[in-house]
């Protein structure tokens, strides 16, 4: 048969529902069983996200109109939301039984890519929910927590493997908000994401490093990790960053609950169409989704690598302490028991209430065993085993007093979330220190009060913490950033002041560091930005809090602005040091600083030969050094303290320079 682009005589359908919220609407449309194989649906106004729903053991395909006038291919419907870009039609083919079919369709604002998360060497870097733009008001309940975990589950999101990076955050808010409104759940079904270019981010809420109960794998969504890729990968292999990120995360993911990733689990079925309620599955511990379910999930390249990515896993972040168990109580005998990855000397300790050490015991081998006995009474000890360059395992026995709740050194910086010259906002960081473990929300109030923001990172631990988030999603405006630390029926709040304002972008001084000494070598600095609309403007120079110099004050009008300043302050040249620039712009939100670190530096650098034959030479201060040796030029970036610079052969003449980024050079030595 023939398609047509266009049908003309589609069957009419009920009004279409729409959901809005946050970055995301959906358009729901309930298609009645059509006459011909092939139907359209009724226009929407635009779309880049596509989900169905039917009953019956049929299949449905499909093709997208792009906002170009372009169809695509047909592609066969998933189970989940798909990634289709920009369109504006939709057509439909039933094969089979296929009955009360709805087509959810998505648009997911593309507003930035995800800021690029940072970590410690042994962890992953995870993009928080507030970092990619998670929805917390649509959030139904709070988080569900298992007693342990047992194993990963690998999932795909048969999402086409060519989105941008920016587009990848859009995917997975769009996915949020389809497992919410679309399927029901209480938030998004994945634990974590993983994207083509290796970015990881945080899924379900309630803790990155808690067993946070999922919706991803029915009958096996406790005490499972539920990992999805962004991509399609039933005939190509995910990415090498793809695989790179999954791997990392898993490895720290499975050892932080002491999981060995080569092992097998024996998994109890919660009920699917493909195991039965009650049913006991052997599972790998690195699973893929087909293995708990009627899924072909997650697509056979990705799933024949399960096995080497196991490996991998199991390889990455040696040495490794697993299955740690105490079993017994206080007034008897406590057994500890671990395995390690290898043989290890390895520690037990028990400590009382006030955490002075009680009892320890020691050994070296693969097999920790050791027996404590335990004296009687209620207990209230913490235990610990550990091995050098092992995550060491931690518990409790009987039961230990709480400390007060305490919030304290609430901050948002900076201040103010101005762009940068390409118009991106850098997320700000919002810091916190808490007494004791506590859930903490964060909601951010515009100068109403009405919440803009609203985001839950769950149980984090004592100590001081800070978290990122998208400020460029956020009009120009004043806020409150509000955060809140619960825990044993209390809560406290503390919060800190945040402008959003995009009237100045990309001030920045060039150069950085000058010299203003008359030696014609970057003698002055120019302080460049944008205004987005007119605006008077003052340019002040800052010493801590003191202002020692006002180079500039008057009204400018849009578009690029310079502003000079030869290093000259209220008492003339102003002395060697770090100052802050501050420009305030004053707008419709009144007076708005923004500010950025300049340097006067007059001083040139102190560079020294120490011996002539290795060529070793010490510097003050980190420098641009010129050595000729022989007649061969060498030039390098050079950090401060002693270094040698590499050269084969005898050295028969040498000459060296340095000049540091304020242009200063120092005195001219050869030997």
């Amino acid at each position: 048969m023939k398609w047509v682009t266009a049908l003309a005589a589609a069957a009419t359908l009920a009004a279409p529902a729409v959901a809005r919220a946050g970055d995301v609407t959906m358009r729901i449309e309930r298609l009645p069983r059509p006459a011909r194989a092939l139907e359209a649906v009724t226009p929407a106004a635009r779309f880049n996200m596509l989900a169905f729903k039917w009953t019956g053991n049929g299949t449905v395909d499909f093709r997208v109109r792009s906002l170009r006038d372009r169809w695509s291919s047909w592609q066969r419907a998933d189970d989940d939301v798909m990634w289709v870009g920009g369109a504006r039609a939709l057509q439909v083919r039933r094969r089979g039984e296929v009955g009360h079919l709805r087509a959810y369709e998505l648009w997911s604002r593309v507003t930035s890519a995800a800021p690029r998360a940072l970590a410690a060497a042994a962890e992953p870097a995870i993009v928080t929910r507030a970092q990619w733009g998670a929805n917390e008001e649509i959030v139904r309940a709070k988080p569900v927590y298992a007693s342990s975990l047992k194993l990963a589950v690998v999932h795909h999101t048969v999402t086409p493997n060519t989105y941008t990076r920016a587009q990848a955050a859009a995917i997975v808010r769009g996915i949020e908000f389809f497992h919410v409104r679309g399927n029901g759940w209480n938030d998004i079904g994945y634990n974590f994401l993983v994207d083509r270019f290796g970015t990881v981010y945080e899924g379900r809420g309630g803790g990155i490093e808690r067993n946070v109960v999922g919706a991803h794998a029915a009958g096996f969504n406790t005490a499972t990790v539920g990992v999805s890729m962004l991509g399609t990968f039933q005939t190509v292999a995910p990415s090498r960053a793809m695989q790179s990120a999954l791997v990392k995360l898993l490895a720290w993911r499975l050892d932080v609950a002491h999981v060995d990733p080569l092992s097998t689990v024996v998994y109890t079925s919660g009920g699917n169409p493909k195991f039965r309620r009650g049913r006991l599955v052997t599972l790998r511990v690195v699973s893929g989704h087909r293995d708990t379910g009627p899924t072909e999930c997650p697509g056979t390249d990705a799933y024949r690598l399960l096995p080497s990515l196991a490996r991998r896993i199991a390889a990455t972040g040696l040495p490794k302490l697993y299955g740690p168990v105490a079993a017994g109580a206080p007034g008897g005998p406590v057994r500890f028991q671990a395995r390690l990855s290898s043989p290890q000397p390895w520690t037990v300790t028990v400590a009382d209430g006030s955490g002075t050490t009680i009892a320890t015991g020691s050994g070296r081998s693969k097999l920790v065993d050791w027996t404590w006995q335990a004296p009687p009474g209620p207990g209230g000890y913490t235990w610990t085993i550990a091995a050098p360059g092992a995550r060491p395992a931690t518990g409790t026995l009987g039961t230990l007093a709480v400390p007060a709740l305490s919030l304290t050194d609430v901050a948002v910086a900076p201040s103010v979330a101005a762009p940068a010259a390409d118009g991106t906002i850098a997320p700000p960081t919002i810091s916190y220190a808490l007494a004791t473990p506590a859930a903490v929300t964060v909601r951010i109030a515009d100068a109403s009060g009405v919440t803009a923001r609203f985001f839950s990172l769950g149980l984090r631990p004592a100590g001081r913490r800070t978290v990122r988030f998208d400020a460029g999603l956020l009009a120009d405006g004043r806020y409150q950033v509000a955060v809140t630390a619960s825990a044993g029926g209390t809560s406290v709040t503390r919060a800190a002041p945040l402008v959003v304002d995009r009237t100045v972008a990309g001030l920045a001084p060039s150069p950085r560091a000058f010299s203003p000494n008359g030696d014609l070598a970057l003698d002055s600095t120019t302080f460049s930005f944008l205004l987005a609309a007119p605006a008077f403007v003052r340019l002040e120079i800052r010493s801590g809090d003191t202002i020692v110099a006002a180079p500039f004050a008057a009204m400018l009008p849009a578009g690029a602005g310079a502003i000079p300043w030869d290093g000259s302050g209220f008492a003339g040249r102003l002395p060697d040091g770090t100052y802050q620039a501050v420009l305030t712009v004053t707008d419709a939100l009144g007076d708005v600083p923004v500010s950025t670190p300049v340097v006067v530096d007059t001083t040139p650098p102190q560079l020294q030969l120490l011996d002539r034959a290795t060529l070793l030479f010490s510097l003050d201060e980190p420098a641009t050094v010129t050595v000729v040796v022989n007649g061969t030029t060498i030039t390098r970036q050079q950090a401060a303290g002693t270094f040698a610079v590499a050269f084969q052969g005898t050295v028969t003449s040498v000459t060296a320079q340095a000049v540091d980024a304020a242009g200063n050079a120092s005195a001219a030595i050869s030997g």
